[in-house]
This record gives C-alpha cells, structure tokens and sequence, in this order.
C-alpha cells in the first residue's frame, strides 16, 4: 500500500515537473524569431554551409532572440518549394534554379516565384567538364560531341545545368551518349574505360577531380571560350568567367579558364527587412568563422557578395550592401526599394 502511494507521489511530481519545463520553454520561446535554412543532401557542400551559417547566426543573435537551424533536402528545386510554402525561411540555391524559378521558365513554367529575392552569392559552383585525353580536340567542351558524357544524376542540377549549357553550345543529349553517374562514380567508369568524360560543378578543389589526377586518369579540365559563354548565357544568364588558379590540381600547374555560376543564399519577399539585414551584417563581420566551416566558403568575399546573381536582392541585404559601399546594379535592387 505504502509503495503504491509512493508511486503515485512520483508520478504526479513527474507530471508537475514535465509541465513547469514546458510552460518554461514555451515562455522562453515566445519572442524567439526561428530561421530554417534549407540546403541539399548531408553529404554535399551545401548542407554543411547551411548548417555553419545557422551555427553562427544563432551564436551571435541570442540578444536579438534569433534562432537558426541548417534542414537537408533534395536541393535546389525541392528549396524553392519549401520556401514558396514557409516550410523555410532561407535557402541555399543553384544560381541557374534561382533565375530559372523568378522567371518562371522551363520546370517552373506556369510556376514563376516573383517573391523570391536574394540574400547573396555564397560560392561559386565551377563547372568541371572533364574528358579523356584521347577524346580531345579543341580543347574546349565542344569536345564532349559524340562521346560517352555523364550529365549528372538525373533529376539533379548537375543535369539541368549541364543540359542547358549544351543547348548554347547547339548540342542535346542527342549528340551525345548520356549517362547520369555521380562525380566520384563519373571518375571511376573514366578509369575503368567505360565513361568519356562527365559535368562536374562544385566549389574547388573537388575531390573526384582530384582522385582523377592523382590516380592518373587520361583526361583533362576542358576550357570554355568566351564565345561559348556569350552562348550559354544567351540560354540563361547564370554563368561568369571562373579562372582555377594553377595548382589547384595535382601536376596542374597552368591557370584554367572555365565558367562558374553561383550559389546563392535566398529568401522571400515576405522576410522582413530588419531580419535579413541583421542576417547578412552578421554572416559578412563574421566570415573568418564560416572559413572554418567548409573550404568552399573561403571563397565568400564582401567584394564577390553579387558576382553571378539575377534575382533582385531582399531589402534587407540592398540595405546591408548600400552601407558596406557596394555597387549595386539596376537589376538587383529590391522592387520594395524602388
């Protein structure tokens, strides 16, 4: 009989407890502004990215109450949804599904997202076509006509943006034999004979690259023409010239000239102003932090903020960049501002 009270006694005590920690965490949540960032798969660059800038945010801003959190998704196309529907409040997103989803074109047709605007340009994706030596002519990826080509996995970026770079070079998957392997297993068919050459995008160095010399796999980085960019972009302005310095590779020594396009952290038009201002003020004045983060974010600069971006800047960030001295073109401020 004693036990049984005693049990009794505990559970309620219990209860009690669970109850004053809830209604204590409700309270301290109450004022607490949470930002979602959605990045891509917990294996690429983006996930990682999201997550330390979020890691920041939420270090610097407990004063303003802001907490932020990095969530994995299946990329850039999936972003633009979770961010049409509020299921996130930021996102990482490939510059060409950015331009592409503000206006409305290709699998955003009927689907044009006007109240998508940007934060920045986080790094560049530097587009790696790489190719068998024995396969190569011009030395420029006019050279992938008629070879075994991976475009990426399908459904990816990767395909879409290679895709649509081979429309402005006046090619289609037609002129080539597709196949839609990912970076490391594009490396390893190369090796093994079975494979071409393949579309690898990514911040430098990328690891399959560099296994690719490094095991040394017959094949090169093609370069890009600045006619063949004029093309591309013709097909959708996305890309800028992109240099991998010497070395960057093993036994590379000589400068590379490729293209690259960005990826960009975004919002909504419905953020406010003084959230995203006080977002980007604190990821550039503490950019030593995100250069621990991931090697691709070495590349973030104040001076490379707009390189590559179309989709006209949140007001918040127009505001950050205004103060921080930077030129801002016609075509990214903000219609709010205007």
């Amino acid at each position: 009989m004693i036990k049984r009270k005693w049990k009794i006694i505990i559970s309620v005590l219990t209860l009690v407890f669970i109850v004053i920690v809830g209604v204590r965490t409700a309270a301290e949540n109450e004022d607490k502004k949470f930002v979602s960032v959605a990045t891509a798969s917990t294996g690429g660059t983006y996930y990682p990215i999201g997550v330390g800038m979020a890691n920041i945010w939420s270090s610097h801003l407990k004063d303003e109450k802001i907490q932020a959190s990095g969530q994995s998704s299946a990329g850039s196309i999936e972003n633009i949804e979770l961010l049409r529907e509020g299921e996130a409040q930021l996102a990482i997103l490939q510059g060409l599904i950015s331009s592409q989803a503000y206006a409305g074109d290709d699998s955003f047709e009927g689907k044009r997202y006007e109240d998508l605007r940007t934060i920045s340009m986080l790094w560049p994706n530097v587009e790696h076509f790489v190719l068998m030596n024995n396969d190569i002519k011009s030395g420029t990826i006019d050279d992938i006509k008629g070879t075994r080509f991976s475009v990426g996995p399908q459904a990816s970026g990767t395909e879409q943006s290679t895709v649509v770079m081979m429309e402005g070079l006046g090619l289609t998957k037609k002129d080539i034999s597709p196949e839609y392997l990912g970076y490391s297993d594009t490396v390893s068919a190369m090796r093994d004979g079975r494979l071409d050459g393949g579309s690898l995008p990514a911040g430098i160095p990328i690891s399959a690259v560099t296994d690719m010399y490094a095991s040394n796999v017959k094949a090169s980085i093609l370069e890009v023409t600045d006619e063949q960019l004029d093309a591309i972009n013709a097909v959708s302005d996305s890309w800028y010239r992109y240099v991998i310095p010497g070395g960057t590779y093993p036994r590379i020594d000589e400068d590379i000239n490729t293209i690259a396009q960005p990826n960009l952290l975004s919002t909504t038009k419905e953020m406010d102003e003084e959230t995203i201002y006080t977002l980007t003020k604190t990821l550039y004045e503490n950019l030593d932090e995100m250069y621990e983060v991931h090697s691709s974010a070495k590349e973030m600069t104040l001076e490379t903020a707009l390189d590559g971006v179309s989709v006209p800047l949140h007001a918040g960030a127009y505001r950050y960049f205004k103060e921080a001295g930077l030129d801002i073109p016609e075509n990214l401020i903000p219609p709010e501002a205007k």
